[in-house]
């Protein structure tokens, strides 16, 4: 790719989710020329001002998505909607010819599940026996580095979050005010193991620092990157830390991950396969390339902002109440079980 050092013409597919909404606000503010591939908007993130929109479903009918990208290309493509082989065959199809850099969103949950040490590079082998969603996400990844004849950057991002997210461990993905409710109620919450486990949450917009940092750069071609805070911490430090920023004293009931997925077992791959491993992602590598990049925001400022966002609505607090049942129901077993 040509070396591209001043305005670029950038496409998200997406854009107006958690990660990728503050990537698109970052690459605004450096100025760049910003298209969004969109279907539609996110309840919680509303487009950036200052993009321009291209309204097509990704998955939907490739005739009209060339339709819709004809006429335009791009000095980078940032996709992260691609979740599985067939995905990137798409994304090949629609851009090996129409941008200079394909930026593939893939996930550090590739990385190896159990751990053979607990601080990884980008030289730890990927591999995940506990989660698909990791598995198709390794699949994209050596697709894309074997023939997909696109100029591909690789971005792993851990567990990233904004304001409209309370990204504790087992909470409602669509709903996360959820765990924060039954915190502020003084309900017992789940933490699972002993809650010793090590783990690393970064604010949305310090990954946009370092994501934005590798467009437009020939050098990035070829080489994948994770994205992370520095600040690593307990689950049981995570959970306390949200508790102090809602203004209560939680409690927390310690459940073995096995036991919990034996009374859920979809949790296994968000447990076993990602957040009940002891990990510390080494950020060395992004900050070679971009010199500039530091995660700044910690988990306690993060949380607070969080909360504070959710108090001046009460109606962003929906709540996941078939969640809630399912803790109810794991603890009243816990408790017979251990009385």
């Amino acid at each position: 790719m040509r070396e591209v050092r001043g305005q670029m013409k950038i496409l998200f597919i997406g854009g107006t989710g958690i990660i990728s909404s503050a990537c698109v606000a970052r690459a605004v503010a450096l100025g760049h020329e910003v298209y969004l591939l969109r279907r539609g908007v996110s309840a919680s993130y509303a487009p950036t001002p200052g993009t321009h929109s291209l309204l097509g479903d990704i998955r939907g009918d490739e005739n009209a998505l060339q339709a819709t990208l004809s006429g335009h290309t791009f000095d980078v493509v940032c996709d992260f909607l691609s979740f599985t082989p067939a995905h990137i065959e798409r994304a090949a199809g629609l851009f090996a010819e129409k941008c200079g850099q394909y930026v593939f969103v893939s996930s550090a949950s590739c990385y190896e599940r159990p751990l053979r040490h607990h601080r990884v590079t980008e030289e730890t082998p990927l591999g995940n026996a506990h989660w698909q969603y990791s598995r198709d996400k390794i699949a994209c990844e050596k697709l894309l580095s074997g023939q997909s004849g696109l100029p591909w950057t690789v971005v792993r991002p851990s567990l990233t979050f904004g304001a409209a997210n309370f990204p504790l461990v087992l909470n409602s993905w669509t709903r996360p005010w959820t765990v924060a409710q039954r915190m502020r109620e003084g309900q017992e919450v789940i933490v699972p193991g002993d809650g010793s486990s090590l783990w690393s949450i970064t604010w949305n917009e310090d990954f946009a620092l370092g994501f934005c940092g590798l467009l437009g750069r020939s050098e990035t071609l070829g080489e994948a990157f994770h994205i992370s805070t520095d600040e690593v911490l307990t689950w049981r430090q995570l959970f306390e830390q949200a508790a102090e920023a809602l203004g209560v004293i939680p409690k927390l009931v310690p459940i073995a991950s096995e036991l919990l997925i034996a009374h859920n077992p979809d949790w296994e791959g968000t447990l076993l396969g990602d957040k009940a491993v002891s990990i510390v992602l080494d950020n060395s590598k992004i900050k070679r390339f971009v010199p500039d990049f530091q995660a700044k925001t910690t988990w306690k400022d993060a949380i607070t902002r969080s909360v504070t966002w959710y108090d001046a609505d009460d109606s962003r607090k929906t709540i996941d109440e078939a969640l809630n049942h399912k803790f109810d129901t794991i603890l009243k077993a816990y408790r017979k079980a251990f009385p």
